[in-house]
């Protein structure tokens, strides 16, 4: 990563078939460690929406799109996307983040 680059950063939403929900959890959660292991894998934690349970969000922090793309292309999340008809009401839809720059407060002192 370049010094003046900064990380890809996203939510990944992801919406569970009615009866799907338990098995999307745990498939979302298998992708956690190998995901987290990858290089260029700065963050990558699963959330359920907790007022619309079935929907999750996966907080994902990537190096670069190519770290993304990486990781979309390995063995564990080519599995995980074999199973979206069985498991998912809708496709995933990846939201880009930008990070919200805040000047630092002097210090009173």
């Amino acid at each position: 990563m370049s010094p003046l680059s900064h990380p890809l950063v996203a939510l990944a939403r992801v919406r569970a078939k009615p009866t799907r929900r338990r098995a999307l959890q745990e498939a979302l959660a298998a992708l956690v460690e190998p995901s987290r292991a990858e290089d260029g894998c700065f963050d990558y934690a699963p959330f359920e929406l907790l007022e619309e349970p079935g929907t999750f969000y996966v907080r994902e922090t990537w190096a670069d799109q190519e770290a993304l793309d990486f990781h979309m292309a390995t063995p564990h999340f080519q599995a995980f996307a074999a199973r979206f008809e069985e498991l998912l009401a809708e496709p995933i839809k990846l939201i880009p983040l930008r990070e919200v720059l805040v000047a630092a407060t002097a210090d009173p002192a």
